[in-house]
């Protein structure tokens, strides 16, 4: 059975006008509610008709995959993020003349998704990459249909990418709390493996050199890269001693609320006794007590960037070399961070006084 608008509401909870809203990006629907429909739609392998402008130019269908290999990253707390994906696509498939699919694919092998692709009439394929390995994306080459991979990069992987620039970022970050006096600078990690998490990683520690600053590994602490998993792994290591630095860069947004919410539990006040910045701008950022300081990078562009690539292998007569393409940030200033840096060791008395207490 083909899912119908009424299916996407009752998945989404929403009700069908709303539906009909957001797919045809009409009314002032707000972020979090357009996300769960988008999402809501993927999951059911919705296919939309081709708008009507298009129809009479309609060039070939695109499909996009949102692949949750393992769901550590690609989770409902993520949902905005992706959906943000599909708004830059989708207007931008339409403006081109294609007509674009969206397919989710929840913990299934990747040689199954890839096996999908067999006789599917489509133009060209953006693959969701966030939890990819390099051998899971050489699998959809040997397809050879047009590919583009996002939220993922590869050096040494013949094939297309659109990425956020995660040193740049990184930098934005570590420039911040050094204006603002911080020397003492840790990082949350996660123990997640993907090539976003492991760049940012490796930009903390050039960004760190370039800076002249020195750091200890006690204050680079890793955590598990969901909400419950980074609040539970943080509690344990300020359980058993932990002492924090004048500041945190934590990993993405996620990470950041969960250990907040550890840190609250050791009368850790933010930021009065630690600075935190995050990554991704997840909407919760800008409501949070006090809002998050954290990284913006534009996933609709991203998202119209594979699809321009897209349809310039689909009118090319020639294999043309691939294309990498990294889109800048923005730093968000909100209130998670200090005017100046705080002494260290007021912190550490506090989290004693937690203890005992």
């Amino acid at each position: 059975m083909t899912p119908t608008i009424k299916d996407i509401a009752l998945s989404a909870h929403v009700s069908p006008a709303t539906v009909s809203l957001v797919l045809n990006g009409k009314g002032a629907i707000s972020d979090e509610t357009r996300a769960k429909v988008l999402v809501a739609a993927a999951g059911l392998n919705y296919m939309p008709k081709p708008a009507k402008a298009a129809k009479a130019g309609h060039v070939g269908t695109l499909r996009f995959l949102k692949i949750a290999k393992h769901g550590h990253t690609v989770n409902r707390d993520h949902n905005t993020f992706i959906s943000d994906y599909i708004d830059g696509m989708s207007q931008h498939a339409t403006e081109r003349g294609f007509k674009l699919e969206v397919v989710s694919h929840e913990g299934q092998p990747i040689k199954d998704v890839v096996a999908s692709l067999a006789g599917a009439n489509l133009s060209g394929v953006v693959v969701l990459g966030t939890e990819l390995t390099q051998g899971d994306i050489q699998l959809f080459q040997a397809t050879e249909i047009p590919l583009v991979v996002i939220d993922t990069f590869y050096d040494v992987l013949e094939c297309n990418f659109v990425n956020m620039n995660n040193k740049d970022a990184v930098y934005k970050i570590l420039s911040h709390f050094v204006e603002r006096g911080f020397r003492r600078i840790g990082f949350i990690a996660s123990n997640v493996k993907t090539i976003n998490f492991h760049l940012r990683r490796e930009a903390f520690v050039e960004g760190m050199k370039a800076f002249g600053l020195k750091f200890s590994p006690r204050d680079i602490v890793t955590v598990d890269s969901t909400y419950e998993g980074a609040y539970q792994d943080m509690l344990r290591k300020l359980q058993d001693g932990l002492t924090v630095p004048e500041c945190y860069f934590c990993t993405n947004d996620i990470i950041a609320y969960g250990c907040i919410k550890a840190l609250r539990e050791f009368d850790i006040r933010i930021p009065q006794d630690l600075s935190l910045i995050g990554f991704d701008n997840l909407p919760m950022s800008a409501t949070m007590d006090p809002p998050l300081t954290t990284i913006d990078v534009s996933k609709q562009k991203i998202g119209y960037l594979a699809i321009t690539l897209l349809a310039e292998q689909t009118r090319s007569q020639m294999n043309n070399p691939a294309v990498k393409i990294l889109v800048g940030a923005d730093l968000i200033v909100r209130g998670s961070v200090l005017l100046k840096a705080v002494d260290p060791v007021t912190v550490a008395a506090r989290v004693k006084a937690a203890l005992a207490a």
